[in-house]
């Protein structure tokens, strides 16, 4: 199924853009694989527990797709969510914070690393069950249309990317999500980022139309678009036309982004059921290294520039490395704060040993 889009579909949006801009992703993009290699190390240091999984080798997704949309539009993720809080701007402290399990996380310490959150940034998670996200992907968007268009909020139509892993096809919610955002035609960009396994079983394994998972889209009446996930220019390009056609027309889109996760699906998979060979082909194609091949041989970006920006970013990740250590782990009280809306929820004004106490009367 073709996107119809008001651009001309051979117009290179991404080459005219300014050398700053393009180094701008650059930096995202190396801040991320940097923030991922130092993750990997405090986790294997025991600084990280529970679940984690990093985003090394699809940096150009999370860094092209934002840069396609507004700081207004709402973004919702699933569990590997690092690289796209760090594309929308979340300082990498409070984001390192959280990995730590302290105060001083974006989450206060009570996330970790599958449940970032940025309210501020219009960054809405983080979610740990898979598929969890899409619904509310659609929730954002249809929020987003009713106060944009029947409160006449005065702002122009927000769009919303849900991002999702090729393993979230065969949810239910997917689907049913699918289906109210192409019946209530919510602006929601539905974004797979297709890096080829469902943990540990190949997409042409678990999934029907595997080969070309657009398909799943045509039933809904929803447009669907394959993109170059390994290109962050290839990337940007794509969504910026979807998004602007989800925006000028209240539609959604869904976007098969072909890209590859060069280490396991989380910090214990030991990815028995793909070849070195395999990877070692992936790994040449760095999503980073493209980049940079197109600064220095397009745009005449010395080589000394790029190192700079790389210095920058690792002493970056060292600070939120330190800032992190320095931030107390959370109190105690901490354990009924954030679970509903009122302060201690229903027991307003109950202390947690009053409620203990209470609880344990007959």
């Amino acid at each position: 199924m073709t996107m119809l889009t008001t651009r001309p579909a051979d117009e290179n949006l991404a080459a005219s853009l300014d050398q700053a801009r393009l180094l701008g992703w650059l930096r995202d993009m190396m801040l991320i694989r940097e923030f991922e290699v130092r993750t990997m190390q405090a986790y294997q240091n025991r600084k990280i527990g529970g679940f984690c999984h990093v985003y090394i080798g699809q940096e150009a997704v999370a860094v092209g797709c934002t840069a396609a949309v507004t700081p207004v539009d709402p973004i919702v993720t699933a569990y590997r969510d690092h690289g796209h809080a760090l594309a929308r701007g979340t300082p990498a402290r409070y984001l390192m914070a959280e990995m730590f399990g302290r105060i001083g996380g974006c989450a206060k310490g009570k996330g970790g690393s599958m449940h970032f959150f940025d309210r501020d940034r219009e960054f809405y998670g983080g979610h740990g069950i898979v598929g969890a996200q899409t619904p509310l992907g659609a929730g954002l968007a249809f929020a987003t249309k009713y106060e944009d268009e029947v409160l006449n909020r005065g702002r122009s139509r927000r769009v919303t990317l849900c991002f999702l892993g090729d393993g979230a096809l065969n949810q239910g919610a997917f689907h049913e999500a699918l289906n109210l955002a192409g019946l209530f035609d919510l602006p929601v960009l539905f974004c797979v980022e297709n890096n080829g396994y469902s943990m540990g079983t190949a997409i042409s394994r678990g999934t029907t139309m595997g080969h070309d998972i657009t398909k799943k889209a045509i039933g809904y009446g929803i447009d669907a678009t394959t993109v170059d996930g390994m290109d962050v220019l290839k990337v940007y390009d794509a969504m910026k036309r979807m998004a602007d056609h989800c925006r000028e027309n209240s539609r959604p889109a869904f976007v098969d982004i072909r890209t590859y996760r060069f280490k396991g699906h989380s910090m214990s998979d030991p990815r028995k059921y793909r070849t070195r060979e395999e990877e070692e082909r992936y790994e040449s194609d760095d999503p980073i290294g493209r980049l940079e091949t197109f600064l220095r041989d397009e745009r005449g970006v010395e080589a000394e520039a790029i190192r700079d920006v790389m210095q920058g970013v690792r002493e970056e990740v060292r600070e939120a490395i330190e800032w992190a250590e320095a931030s107390p782990e959370p109190p105690i009280e901490e354990l009924h704060h954030d679970v509903y809306v009122e302060p201690h929820g229903p027991y307003t004004g109950t202390s947690l040993p009053e409620m203990l106490r209470e609880s344990k009367r007959p």
